[in-house]
């Protein structure tokens, strides 16, 4: 094969799925948005250490979702709308139950998700079918319409602008939240409750496009990459969504050429770079712990 043959044959390869299928365009241009949302929510939600709390609030949404599908069907308000508030009611009532219990907030919190997960499961099986459930728990991210593409682009758009206002106080409570606290309480407030919101509605946006078993894992594996890496925070949120981006392509084109379920796929790329900046990074395991911030 020649040259100019090898660089057809790979262009074809990498860029033909995308040129010739709307559906993978629309695909791509949702993951772009996801990068750009979930993955600097992501670094925060990492180095305020609460990856796992991420987690549990994408199941959370499941049941206010399902209830939105029971209502209207397959429609993106409905289903929106419910999974924000389901999320938004799970965070508000597992901190209340942290305040008013000697239950700490993870023990509340696992407590709800798995009630919520356990009724969103219930509500879709026994009133959808086998394929709305597999859609809900795993996403349609090949099959995203104009509707739910505003809706991601929209929410990015927000997140990003929220996070410009934040950005001060949300690093500085993630160094120091005591501090934070004793010299500007209403600050403080705003970046912890905002950030919760934040993390919901990036959720719900990626509960659209990868399920809410998926949902979490544009978020926190891109920020663990990125912090075997990084030196500075700018440095880790550009390449956070950076990382996501590649990954979410890498994971679009195996999909499409060995016919795989997308969401997962994802998923395994966001994973096996995590491998390598854990194997090779600058604070990984080769190199060593190295500089922090």
């Amino acid at each position: 094969m020649t040259p100019a043959a090898a660089d057809a044959s790979l262009w074809a390869l990498l860029a033909g799925p995308f040129l010739e299928f709307g559906f993978m365009r629309r695909a791509l241009a949702g993951c772009v948005a996801l990068s750009l949302g979930c993955a600097p929510v992501g670094v925060f939600l990492l180095l305020r250490r609460m990856s796992l709390t991420g987690d549990a609030m994408a199941h959370a949404i499941l049941p206010g979702a399902a209830v939105g599908y029971l209502l209207a069907g397959l429609s993106l308000p409905a289903m929106t709308a419910g999974g924000a508030l389901a999320g938004l009611l799970v965070a508000v009532a597992s901190g209340v139950v942290a305040r008013s219990t000697v239950l700490r907030e993870d023990a509340s919190m696992a407590a709800f998700y798995l009630l919520s997960l356990a009724l969103g499961v219930l509500i879709v099986s026994t009133r959808g079918s086998h394929v709305d459930l597999l859609h809900v728990l795993f996403g349609t991210v090949l099959a995203l319409d104009d509707a739910a593409l505003w809706l991601i682009g929209g929410i990015t758009g927000f997140t990003l602008a929220a996070l410009a206002l934040l950005l001060r106080p949300l690093a500085a409570e993630c160094m120091d939240p005591g501090f934070l606290r004793s010299v500007s309480p209403r600050w403080s407030a705003a970046a912890h409750y905002g950030f919760l919101a934040l993390l919901v509605l990036n959720l719900v946006a990626g509960f659209h496009a990868l399920g809410t078993l998926m949902a979490v894992g544009i978020m926190v594996l891109p920020a663990a990459s990125a912090r075997l890496w990084a030196r500075s925070l700018g440095g880790l949120l550009a390449l956070a969504a950076g990382m996501a981006l590649a990954a979410s392509v890498a994971g679009l084109l195996l999909s499409y050429h060995l016919d795989w379920p997308a969401s997962p796929v994802i998923v395994l790329c966001l994973g096996a770079l995590y491998a390598a900046s854990l194997a090779l990074g600058r604070h990984g395991l080769w190199r060593g712990r190295g500089e922090r911030f």
